[in-house]
């Protein structure tokens, strides 16, 4: 694979087919992630406003052999949106193709082009009277087509699923500018190989997703939250059980919360209210969605009374109203700019089999702590198995003292995952930061078919080369 920079001839060709609108100047953020540990380079960026637009740059980009990054809300942090080391490449970001085009309530589909922000599609479902589940902390930002093409996951996957399970269908520009109109409301279309859920995670390597048709849900009449003091980890997944068999499907998210995470708020002072003093050294919080006039909370208040007398539970508080309730989940959902702020030494997106998270964190910890005084900050989404696992300096140390041990914790904790029938990238991707663990840990065949698939869609390599499949 041989790829060129932006050139002049690339640059005139491009601005004969496009709208002056197209062009916009290179900002830093466009060149930037989230984490800081990669920087980019850009020979020019594009802000196409129709699939027609995007379908012209990378048929032009295909024919100069010029790399193509795709960019929607820059949120993502395996540094898939970003390119250290290509000839200057064209930075496509979709943040003009943003329009929500409606919400069909009889086919319960939301369409979306790939630049709408997640926030504004779930405004756009509950203006509807529906529900757009995929919930992020990066929610205010992240972009629909970024959720696809990173398969994100987030709070609500043990009741709705992930984003692959929430989409319908697709409209996407391939490698070599052909477009691709699989915008469909089926719930099912056996009619051959599944370009959709192909294009779907594939981080922008196989295509550039331009609009999508989504899922969406009977709104729940109302939400009930509690944060439970629990025992143990086992103690959280035997809480769980007991919630699922009891309260079923209305169980929406069970979180996993170490009581690390609490004291690093109260160390970086985010304005958030605890609500425990005197956290255990486990939580776990639980949301319901419920409709009609089933009694969610006395049945609520009933099975963390029995989990009380089971000696799972030792404190609880639910949610009284709807402030409280987004008060518990304020906290859940700075615990990562806490942990930011403190400055991890490894940070480790994983998840294992469900039944296995409390032998995950039990033998994790003991190999962390054999190497040093660390802080572990462990929590996730212990419904789905999917847990971030952050190793932090002892408290007055930087996290630039322990660089040297960064790759030594790392590679300790995915063989530990890889030992459990684990993935060491669960929701966030494998983007750039990922890409040798993937060789590392990933099936020998499926590498293979991997990198097969890429050859074949895109043979010049233009589509975020560096992603998924190495250069």
């Amino acid at each position: 694979m041989s790829l060129n920079p932006v050139n002049d001839d690339l640059k005139a060709a491009l601005h004969a087919e496009l709208p002056t609108a197209c062009f916009k100047p290179v900002e830093p953020r466009y060149l930037e992630e989230p984490r800081g540990q990669f920087k980019g380079v850009a020979g020019l960026l594009l802000t196409p406003k129709t699939t027609v637009e995007v379908s012209k740059i990378v048929a032009a980009c295909n024919q100069a052999h010029v790399a193509i990054i795709p960019y929607g809300g820059g949120t993502g942090l395996v540094g898939g949106q970003v390119a250290e080391d290509l000839p200057a490449p064209v930075v496509l970001s979709l943040e003009r193709m943003n329009t929500i085009r409606g919400v069909n309530k009889a086919d319960n589909v939301i369409e979306v082009q790939a630049g709408a922000v997640l926030a504004s599609i779930q405004a756009a479902a509950d203006a509807a009277d529906r529900l757009f589940p995929l919930s992020l902390a990066a929610q205010g930002s992240c972009q629909i087509g970024g959720n696809l093409s990173t398969n994100a996951g987030g709070v609500g996957v043990l009741r709705y699923g992930n984003t692959r399970d929430l989409c319908l269908g697709l409209e996407a520009v391939l490698p070599d500018g052909t477009i691709w109109n699989g915008l469909k409301r089926l719930r099912k279309d056996n009619t051959g190989y599944d370009l959709k859920n192909l294009l779907i995670g594939a981080e922008g390597s196989l295509g550039v997703i331009t609009a999508a048709t989504l899922k969406v849900f009977a709104k729940p009449d109302r939400f009930v939250a509690g944060f439970v003091q629990i025992r143990d980890p086992e103690a959280a997944l035997e809480l769980l059980a007991l919630c699922q068999a009891r309260l079923g499907s209305m169980v929406s998210a069970f979180e996993l919360i170490d009581r690390q995470g609490f004291g690093f708020l109260k160390e970086t002072a985010l304005p958030v209210r605890l609500p425990f003093e005197n956290p255990s050294r486990w939580m776990v919080l639980v949301e319901l969605g419920v409709s009609g006039d089933f009694d969610v909370e006395a049945a609520f208040e009933a099975v963390l009374t029995d989990a009380l007398e089971a000696g799972l539970v030792s404190d609880a508080l639910i949610a009284q109203n709807e402030s409280q309730r987004l008060a518990f989940w304020a906290v859940r959902e700075s615990i990562p700019e806490a942990n930011r702020l403190i400055g991890s030494i490894s940070s480790h997106d994983i998840s294992v089999p469900v039944s296995l998270i409390p032998e995950f964190i039990a033998r994790a910890g003991e190999l962390v702590l054999g190497l040093g005084d660390f802080r572990i900050n462990c929590f996730g989404h212990v419904g789905d198995g999917n847990l971030h696992y952050n190793i932090y300096p002892p408290q007055g140390r930087d996290r630039k003292d322990f660089a040297a041990l960064k790759g030594v914790v790392t590679a300790m904790v995915y063989r530990l995952v890889a030992d459990l029938g684990g993935s060491f990238s669960a929701e966030h991707g494998i983007g750039r930061m990922k890409i040798n663990d993937l060789q590392t840990y990933g099936d020998p065949a499926k590498l293979q078919a991997m990198r097969a698939i890429k050859s074949a869609l895109d043979p010049n390599g233009i589509m975020n080369p560096g992603v998924i499949v190495p250069l």
